[in-house]
């Protein structure tokens, strides 16, 4: 599956983004380096770039097709909208900005990934990553219900990207497990969220009232019309239930029907199924759906719940824990702002999805409270398992001044991925060339400095000054651009 289900979509909200203040930058150390830098809106035809496959599915407003990159031959997914279906509909022209904004700026191992952004005469198209394992909503299906240490494993999942969400002022409000796609059908696999064009961003000052969801998992102060982030907790309990049970909490059949049970709060977990499951997971779903949402538990408090912290785990993951994974980090050294931009594009655009899988599950496993990125703290506790205290302490502070490129005091999932990676791999020669290839937008065989700019500068006020220092750093032969040859040695020197 691609970056959404086959299921009906509905609603429109407005537009969805930070404010951010402008960043200044005077020199080349100002610089910081984020995902979001390298999602590119590009006025151009898709088809310069990407051969399109068989599609994948389609809605009211668009299709899903598999797109390959010619340059790098990635499969990724390609969400195509008609600018007809949705110009005339300001609500639902404004869904579509919040998903790209929002996956835009997203940058955790359970939410998909952005990768481009384009638009030409006729079309939108998102390019995110291929996720082929298809919905939980079928593995459900097809499974009935679920042990408990493999529903924890997907729930976990879940609740870390919710949390995610949550901590970064996103509400999702339509979470579903039509909405959690699998990267394989297997009870190991990996949980990415879609579909955010009914998300928000929560003003802490006001409360939410447009009504949207999907009447098995809406919460019922949503149907109110007033309600905030913990609607997404309520939808997820439900999502619990099912995992457990194999059946939705409320049920009817009609959506009045569900829906007028949704207001009730009136559910059971009685007979067979629910006699094999344990109180620890029953209290977390009574908490999850309780009809006060200030009595409700937060996505973070869930993640802390007895049930998840005891919960054995199902999918034999302890052997990603090996030396290599923190070598690497200890070995992470870039000394030029380019070398980090380079890396970082790489392991966000380039890297082979079985290795980033892998990397993903260590990432998941060091974040110990689920909220997306890594303290120093969580660091330290893994570290203090190979050496001393005070050793491990100085290791730390060193990998997050080298790893923390966006200098917010914590490691991302993209930084980790990055910093953690087999260098070898990271900067193989295929990734290199094709980075450069990417890079050199022109085609010119050398990389100017406005090329940079056009990448890293787009989000930033600076001078011309800024990007022919960060060229002049690696350009060799003086003649203003980067070639090949330099960019490659430039990356070389890392080993």
């Amino acid at each position: 599956m691609g970056c959404v289900s086959n299921s009906a979509r509905k609603g429109a909200i407005v537009k969805v983004g930070k404010v951010e203040e402008v960043k200044v930058v005077t020199t080349t150390d100002d610089l910081q380096i984020q995902p979001r830098q390298f999602v590119i809106h590009k006025e151009a035809d898709i088809l310069k770039d990407y051969t399109m496959g068989p599609k994948l599915g389609s809605g009211a407003f668009g299709s899903v097709r598999i797109g390959t990159h010619k340059i790098t031959m990635q499969q990724r997914a390609i969400k195509t909208i008609k600018k007809s279906s949705i110009s005339e509909d300001q609500f639902v022209k404004d869904k579509f900005f919040a998903e790209v904004e929002v996956l835009k700026t997203a940058d955790h191992p359970n939410i998909v990934r952005l990768y481009e952004f384009y638009e030409d005469q006729l079309h939108f198209h998102l390019v995110t990553e291929l996720v082929k394992g298809g919905e939980l909503f079928d593995y459900i299906v097809s499974s009935k219900n679920l042990s408990e240490p493999v529903a924890a494993h997907f729930f976990k999942q879940i609740l870390s990207a919710v949390n995610y969400c949550h901590t970064n002022g996103i509400v999702h409000r339509d979470l579903k497990p039509e909405n959690l796609l699998l990267d394989r059908q297997d009870s190991s696999a990996t949980v990415k969220v879609i579909d955010f064009g009914t998300s928000t961003i929560i003003d802490q000052s006001k409360r939410l009232t447009h009504r949207y969801g999907t009447s098995y998992y809406i919460a019922p102060e949503v149907l109110k019309k007033n309600y905030d982030e913990k609607c997404d907790v309520w939808s997820c309990g439900v999502i619990l239930y099912i995992l457990l049970s194999g059946k939705p909490p409320f049920y009817g059949e009609t959506d009045a029907d569900i829906l007028a049970r949704v207001e009730k709060g009136v559910y059971q977990m009685k007979g067979a199924t629910w006699d094999r499951v344990s109180s620890n997971a029953k209290n977390l779903i009574k908490s999850m759906l309780n009809m006060d949402p200030r009595s409700r538990p937060t996505a973070a408090q869930c993640l802390e719940s007895t049930w998840l912290t005891l919960m054995p785990d199902a999918t034999n993951q302890d052997s990603i824990f090996t030396q290599d994974v923190l070598e690497n980090l200890t070995n992470f050294r870039a000394e030029k702002k380019l070398q980090h931009a380079v890396m970082s594009f790489i392991a966000t655009q380039l890297m082979n999805k079985n290795e980033v899988s892998q990397l993903a599950q260590a990432f998941r496993a060091l974040d110990t409270n689920g909220d997306g990125k890594l303290s120093k703290d969580e660091l330290l506790a893994q570290y203090k398992n190979t050496m001393g205290a005070n050793q491990a302490e100085e290791e730390v502070q060193r990998i997050m001044k080298e790893v923390d490129v966006d200098g917010n005091g914590f490691i991302d999932y993209s930084e980790f991925i990055m910093a953690s990676a087999k260098r070898e791999s990271l900067l193989s020669k295929q990734n290199l060339e094709n980075a450069f290839r990417l890079f050199d937008n022109d085609n010119s065989g050398k990389i100017s400095a406005k090329e940079i700019r056009n990448i890293l500068g787009r989000e930033v006020i600076s001078s011309d000054e800024v990007w022919r220092d960060l060229v002049g750093q690696v350009d060799q032969n003086g003649d203003g651009e980067i070639d090949l040859r330099e960019f490659t040695e430039m990356m070389l020197k890392l080993f």
